[in-house]
């Protein structure tokens, strides 16, 4: 994906941060149509645009119609992050939640995402329903709403910022005017 890519250009640390966009969603999700409904907003319009945006980037995306609590996932992909970094469970997350559509709240679900990894799926089990990075997660959150980010995903450099779901070109030139050096070997 496109972070990849950077990390293998640039001399750059990635840390991710883990932020709720509707941290009020239930349990079970909710249609995307009942999300905005009353709005005023143009959600097969905006659809179109996130699938014109994933598809020119080389992006998988599928046809969602609903969406989920993705707090449980926020918390595996932390526990992944400290234990196995460089584990490919964010791509992973984000092809189970944009591209089949998945429950992220649903512990099986996850399970099942983090064995497609190679990692391990009991201890994995554990992590989420013992919620043992709750409060890291809590700490992400606070982190997030302190730095005023509203909108995922929001890339940061050096207090720059970028949000949304932008091309290559766009991250690249942030990385650059943060002050990145490109890699040499």
């Amino acid at each position: 994906m496109r972070i990849e890519r950077l990390v293998s250009a640039y001399e750059l640390e990635v840390e991710w941060i883990h932020f709720p966009l509707h941290p009020e969603t239930p349990p079970e999700g909710k249609s995307l149509a009942e999300l905005f409904a009353g709005r005023n907003f143009d959600l097969e319009g905006m659809l179109a645009r996130l699938r014109q945006v994933a598809e020119s980037q080389g992006l998988p995306w599928g046809d969602r119609t609903h969406t989920y609590n993705s707090r449980l996932a926020q918390e595996l992909a932390l526990w992944a992050d400290t234990e196995f970094p460089g584990s490919d469970i964010h791509d992973a997350l984000f092809r189970a939640y944009f591209v089949d559509g998945s429950n992220l709240h649903d512990i099986d679900v996850l399970v099942g995402v983090a064995a497609s990894v190679g990692l391990p799926a009991e201890t994995a089990r554990s992590v989420i329903t013992e919620r043992r990075f709750e409060g890291a997660v809590d700490e992400h959150w606070r982190a997030s709403r302190e730095a005023g980010v509203t909108g995922v995903p929001t890339f940061v450099a050096e207090g720059l910022a970028v949000v949304g779901a932008q091309p290559y070109e766009m991250l690249e030139r942030l990385v650059k005017t943060a002050g990145a050096m490109p890699r040499t070997t």
